[in-house]
């Protein structure tokens, strides 16, 4: 569709002989926030990987915005618009100001400077401790860095694994907080962001406007977060006995 900002079609991949996708679909539009639900092992990371350009996809093309970059680097992949966070996301030996330089690594001077000064703006206590190492921080911390390292690069399009991981509830639901305002428009300058977000905590399907299920390699459910709470099976096996 022409408003698709993000398009994988039919991705086939794995490790050495070990086949991992089998012909997973998505897209993300515009403006629109994409939960991929499944649990550890479904190869919701092997997808994001495909996709950011990290491991070949065996089959399949990716596309972002109309152009196929299946066969692109992932700095390649930055330069048009597409920032990852991986689980671990940020470099502990180097302090927060130098992570979000590198996030930032191909943007013009003036214009990461005036970022990076946005991005503190978002994220205050950053901001109070720009100068200390990223391993000095705290696993809340550390996970805010790594968004809004991401966000140094100025995506059109967020792509995301698993950033609730090693959270505890309450940082869960500030990291959503903070995702919320990007989302909307409401912090960053640059008007509402796209995002594609792996996850098993279904906290994060409140981001939601569409979701996917991964299962085995397999894209097995695709909706809003309405229509998979109405499927019976979906419910139970993602939110437990109603």
């Amino acid at each position: 569709m022409a408003d698709d900002l993000l398009r994988a079609e039919a991705i086939e991949a794995g490790y050495g002989k070990v086949q991992v996708l089998w012909g997973a679909e998505l897209t993300v539009r515009a403006g629109e926030s994409v939960v991929l639900l499944g649990a550890n092992g479904a190869g919701k990371t092997t997808l994001l990987k495909a996709i950011v350009g990290l491991m070949p996809a065996w089959r399949g093309t990716v596309r972002l915005a109309g152009q196929d970059i299946t066969a692109l680097r992932t700095d390649r992949r930055v330069r048009l618009g597409m920032a990852y966070m991986s689980e671990l996301g940020v470099f502990p030996g180097l302090t927060i100001e130098e992570n979000l330089q590198i996030g930032g690594q191909f943007a013009e001077r003036a214009v990461l400077r005036r970022r990076i000064e946005e991005l503190f703006g978002v994220f205050p206590d950053l901001a109070e401790r720009k100068r200390a190492l990223a391993g000095a921080l705290s696993g809340g911390q550390r996970k805010m860095l790594g968004i809004a390292k991401a966000l140094a690069s100025g995506p059109k399009l967020l792509v995301m694994d698993e950033p609730s991981a090693g959270l505890s509830p309450l940082f869960v639901q500030q990291v959503i907080a903070v995702l919320g305002r990007f989302r909307a428009g409401e912090a960053g300058g640059a008007g509402a962001l796209s995002m594609l977000i792996a996850e098993q905590n279904v906290a994060f399907l409140d981001l939601a406007d569409r979701v996917y299920t991964l299962d085995g390699g397999r894209i097995r459910f695709e909706g809003t977060v309405a229509q998979l709470h109405a499927d019976d099976a979906l419910h139970r096996a993602y939110f437990g006995l109603a």
